[in-house]
C-alpha cells in the first residue's frame, strides 16, 4: 500500500477566502499535497451555513478531509482559520500531525474585545461589508508597510467586500464565542509553531508569549515590522518557517 501524502491544510481567517494564500504558495515544494478550502460561507460563490461557528467549520474541515482521503494534517490557520484549526485540534486530536497559528491564539476574549467586537457588529449592520473592509483591514498591517502595499490591502478589501453580510455576522459572533483553547495546546502530542508580528494589534505579544509554554514542542517565529497579515508583509519568511516546520513535521 502507497504511503498517504504529506497534506498541509492552509486555513483563512475572518473576511477572507482561499485567495489569500494564492501569493504564497506559488511553486510551494510539490512533494506536499496542499489543501486550502473556503470556510462555511466564504469564497467565489458563497454558500449561507445553517452554522457558523467554529465547531461547525471543525466539521466542515473533517468531512472535506474526509472527502480527500486526508488523515493526518499539519494545520496552517490565519487568525479566525487558526480558531478553527484548535477547534478541529479539539474534536479530532488524531488527525493533527501539526499546528501552525499564524497570528491566532487559542485564548477567549477579553473584555476590551468583546466591546470592540459588538462595535464592530453594529458597524457592518448599519454600514455594510464593503465599507467596514476600508475601516478593518488597513491597520492589519504594520504602520512600516501601510503605504507600500496599497495593492494588497486592495486585494483583501475586494475579498472581504465580497463576503455576504450573514457570514460577516456569522463569523463575528463564533469569534467572540470561541471559548479557552489553551487545553488543546497543554494536550499537543504533535510540534506547535506561532507565526507572530511585533505590531500585530489583534493578537498582543504578551498572548503568544504565554501560549508558546504550553504545549511539549514548540516554536515561535517573531517578527518584526509585521502586523497581522505577515503572509504579505514577510512572505518569504513565514513561508520558509512553515515549509521547515513542515519537514519536522512529515520528515524531509
Amino acid at each position: 500500500m502507497s504511503k498517504a501524502p504529506a497534506t498541509i491544510v492552509f486555513l483563512h481567517g475572518f473576511l477572507e477566502s482561499n485567495e489569500i494564500w494564492d501569493e504564497f504558495l506559488t511553486d510551494f515544494p510539490s512533494h506536499y499535497r496542499v489543501l486550502r478550502p473556503n470556510l462555511p460561507g466564504y469564497g467565489p460563490d458563497p454558500q449561507p451555513a445553517a452554522d457558523y461557528s467554529l465547531e461547525a467549520a471543525a466539521d466542515y474541515l473533517q468531512a472535506t478531509l474526509k472527502k480527500e482521503g486526508a488523515h493526518e494534517v499539519l494545520l496552517v490557520g490565519h487568525s479566525m482559520g487558526g480558531y478553527v484549526a484548535l477547534a478541529f485540534a479539539e474534536k479530532f486530536p488524531a488527525q493533527v500531525a501539526g499546528l501552525c497559528l499564524f497570528h491566532s491564539s487559542s485564548l477567549p476574549d477579553a473584555e476590551e474585545d468583546a466591546e470592540r467586537r459588538q462595535r464592530n457588529r453594529e458597524f457592518l449592520q448599519q454600514h455594510g461589508v464593503a465599507a467596514f473592509t476600508q475601516e478593518f483591514l488597513k491597520p492589519q498591517f504594520a504602520a512600516a508597510h501601510r503605504e507600500s502595499m496599497t495593492n494588497h490591502l486592495e486585494m483583501l478589501q475586494r475579498i472581504g467586500a465580497a463576503v455576504p453580510l450573514e457570514t460577516a455576522l456569522g463569523g463575528i459572533d463564533a469569534i467572540a464565542r470561541r471559548p479557552d483553547r489553551r487545553s488543546v495546546l497543554e494536550r499537543a502530542t504533535y510540534p506547535v509553531l506561532f507565526i507572530a508580528g511585533k505590531d500585530d494589534k489583534a493578537v498582543p505579544l504578551e498572548k503568544t508569549h504565554e501560549e508558546s509554554l504550553l504545549p511539549d514542542h514548540c516554536t515561535v517565529l517573531w517578527l518584526a515590522n509585521v502586523g497581522h497579515v505577515g503572509f504579505l508583509e514577510r512572505p518569504t519568511d513565514t513561508r520558509k518557517a512553515i515549509e521547515g516546520f513542515a519537514e519536522l513535521v512529515f520528515g524531509k
